[in-house]
C-alpha cells in the first residue's frame, strides 16, 4: 500500500504567480489538451489540412523537424546504415504472406482500389468501374513488407550482410482519434530496415538503434526518457522483442517517443530474405526495424512548452537567435538596421552545439512589442531587441525564452555590451540547452513514485483527484499469454498501460502486484498517448 501521495509537482509548476499575465489564453493547469492545441495555433507550427487527421506543417513546425531530421540522420549515417527510398504503395498480397503483422494493422489501413475516376452525370465524379485494379494496393502504414521483398533480391551470400538501410518517407494510418503531431492519419518518419547473418548481430543492432534515439532525445531534444523493452501485449505485430524510448510529459502521461524491433525470420522467411552462408548453405535472414516520427515535436511541445508558448532546445531551433530592431520608419532606421546586420555577421561566424548559429534579423514592419511575443510563443531560445540609442552605445537587450520573467513578473530583459555578447551567445545557448533537460529531469524523476507494492497503491497514486499523478516504477512478475492479457484489463478500468522494462535495471526482489509471483523485474505504469 502507498503510504502518501507526495504533493504535485506538476500544479506547483504549472500555477504561475499572480502579477504575470502569460500570452496564452489558456493555462497548463487549467487544460492541457486546449493549452497543447493553443500552443501549436500561436507558435504558427500547424494547422488543419481540410482532410481528416491529415495536418499542414508550416515553416516554424517543419523548420523544427528538419533540424531534428538532420541531427538524427547524421547518427543514422554514423552507424553505417545507407538511406535508400520505397514506394508508397504495397500490393495487398505483400502484406498476406505475414498474417500477425497485417493483422496488427489491418484496421488502419488505407486502400486504393481504382486508377481513374469519370463524371457521375451530377456534376460529381465517381470511380470508373471499368479501372479497378486487379490487386488493391495498401498506402504504407510501415514498409517491411516491400522492404523484405527487396532485400530478398539484394542479399544473395553472407558476404552481401549485413543489410543496413533506412528511409525517410511519410505514412499513413488511418486513426480514429487524431492529435496534431500526436497521432494523425499520416505523418513523416524515418524508418529503419537491416538484415543479419544471427540473432547475435541482430540484436546489437536492435539495440543500437535504441540507443541512438535515447542520445537523440536527451542530446538533441532535451527530452529524459527511460530506454527499455516493452512487455510482450506492446510489441510491433509480428515482432519478437520491441524496445522503446518512453517520455513524461507535464501533465504526467507517458509518451512512447521511439521504438526498435527485432523481427526474428519471421519476416524473412515470409518475404525470402535468405543467403547462402560459409558452408554453402541457404539460411534466413534476422531482421529488425526502427523508427521514430513527427510525434517527437509533440513531445518537444509538452515536454518544455510553458504558459506563454512553445520553448524550443537550442539544438533544434529553425532560429537559435531573433534580433529585433526597433523601426521608427524613418532616416534613423538605416544606421539601426547596419548595426542589426553587423551584429548577426558576427553571431552567424560563431558556433555551438555543433553547428554554426542559426541567426535570423526580423526587418518586417510591425511594433517591436508584438514581433517579440510572437517569437516568445514560437520559442526562439534568445531574443535580442536593439533600439537607436543600443546601437549609438554598442549595446544589446537580450532575452532568454527559459527565464522570460523577473521576479517581480516584468519581462527580463538584460542589458549586455555588443562584444561581450557575441563573445558568450554560443554558451548562452548550450547553457538553454542544459537547463531545459535539467527542468525536465528533475521535473520527470520527481513525479515517479517507486513506493507502490499492491493494487490498492496503484488505485490511490492514480486516483481521480490527481489531476497529473505521473507515473508509478513497480516490480512484477513478467506474466504473459492469459496472465498477462488480465494484468493489462486491470490496468484498462484506470486507463493505464504497461511502458517499458528500463535497460540495466538493479536486481529486484518482492512479490509481483497483480499475479502475487515472485518479482523478476521493473516496469514502469502510466497514462499515455
Amino acid at each position: 500500500m502507498l503510504a502518501a501521495i507526495r504533493p504535485s509537482v506538476y500544479r506547483a509548476a504549472m500555477n504561475s504567480p499572480s502579477n504575470i499575465r502569460h500570452a496564452l489564453s489558456v493555462t497548463r493547469s487549467a487544460d492541457f489538451a486546449a493549452w497543447y492545441q493553443e500552443v501549436i495555433a500561436e507558435a504558427d507550427m500547424a494547422e488543419e489540412s481540410g482532410v481528416r487527421g491529415c495536418m499542414v506543417i508550416k515553416p516554424w513546425g517543419y523548420g523544427i523537424w528538419e533540424r531534428i531530421q538532420k541531427l538524427m540522420d547524421a547518427r543514422i549515417k554514423a552507424a553505417g546504415v545507407e538511406n535508400c527510398y520505397f514506394p508508397l504503395f504495397i500490393p495487398l498480397s505483400y502484406f498476406a504472406k505475414e498474417a500477425e503483422h497485417v493483422d496488427g494493422f489491418a484496421k488502419e489501413m488505407a486502400v486504393v482500389t481504382h486508377h481513374r475516376l469519370i463524371a457521375d452525370g451530377k456534376g460529381g465524379l465517381i470511380p470508373d468501374p471499368e479501372a479497378k485494379l486487379e490487386e488493391p494496393l495498401i498506402v504504407r502504414p510501415t514498409s517491411e513488407t516491400v522492404i523484405g521483398q527487396a532485400m530478398a533480391r539484394w542479399i544473395q551470400s553472407w558476404r552481401d550482410l549485413p543489410l543496413l538501410t533506412n528511409q525517410w518517407a511519410n505514412v499513413v494510418r488511418w486513426e480514429m482519434r487524431t492529435r496534431m503531431f500526436l497521432r494523425t492519419s499520416e505523418f513523416l518518419w524515418q524508418e529503419g530496415h537491416t538484415a543479419h547473418a544471427d540473432k547475435a548481430d541482430a540484436m546489437t543492432e536492435t539495440l543500437r538503434a535504441l540507443e541512438m534515439y535515447r542520445a537523440h532525445a536527451e542530446d538533441d531534444l532535451a527530452m529524459p526518457v527511460f530506454a527499455g523493452e516493452k512487455p510482450e501485449n506492446e510489441r510491433f505485430p509480428g515482432a519478437v522483442a520491441t524496445y522503446s524510448i518512453e517520455a513524461m510529459m507535464q501533465d504526467g502521461k507517458a509518451l512512447q517517443a521511439g521504438t526498435s524491433h527485432y523481427l526474428g525470420t519471421a519476416f524473412a522467411e515470409a518475404a525470402g530474405i535468405k543467403y547462402q552462408d560459409r558452408e554453402g548453405q541457404q539460411t534466413l535472414c534476422h531482421t529488425t526495424s526502427w523508427g521514430v516520427s513527427t510525434r517527437l515535436i509533440g513531445g518537444v511541445i509538452m515536454t518544455h512548452g510553458d504558459d506563454d508558448g512553445l520553448r524550443v532546445p537550442p539544438a533544434i531551433a529553425p532560429h537559435q537567435i531573433v534580433i529585433l530592431p526597433m523601426l521608427r520608419e524613418d532616416d534613423g532606421d538605416e544606421a539601426l538596421l547596419a548595426y542589426c546586420e553587423d551584429l548577426r555577421k558576427a553571431l552567424a561566424a560563431q558556433s555551438a552545439l555543433g553547428d554554426p548559429l542559426r541567426v535570423l534579423l526580423d526587418k518586417r514592419a510591425g511594433k517591436a512589442m508584438q514581433k517579440r511575443w510572437a517569437w516568445v510563443k514560437k520559442g526562439v531560445p534568445l531574443i535580442l531587441e536593439i533600439g537607436g540609442r543600443d546601437a549609438a552605445g554598442g549595446q544589446v537587450s537580450v532575452l532568454r525564452r527559459d527565464r522570460l520573467y523577473r521576479n517581480d513578473g516584468k519581462v527580463n530583459f538584460i542589458a549586455q555590451g555588443r562584444d561581450e555578447f557575441v563573445s558568450q551567445a554560443a554558451a548562452e545557448l548550450e547553457d538553454i540547452q542544459r537547463s531545459l533537460h535539467a527542468e525536465a529531469l528533475a521535473r520527470r524523476d520527481a513525479q515517479i513514485e517507486r513506493g507502490v507494492t499492491d493494487w490498492a497503491g496503484i488505485e490511490q497514486f492514480f486516483a481521480a483527484d490527481h489531476k497529473y499523478p505521473g507515473w508509478v516504477e513497480l516490480v512484477w512478475s513478467k506474466p504473459t499469454g492469459a496472465a498477462l492479457e488480465a494484468v493489462v484489463a486491470k490496468l484498462k478500468t484506470l486507463k493505464l498501460t504497461l511502458r517499458n522494462v528500463p535497460l540495466g535495471g538493479a536486481l529486484v526482489s518482492g512479490t509481483c502486484p497483480f499475479t502475487g509471483q515472485p518479482a523478476v523485474e521493473r516496469i514502469y505504469v502510466a497514462r499515455a498517448y
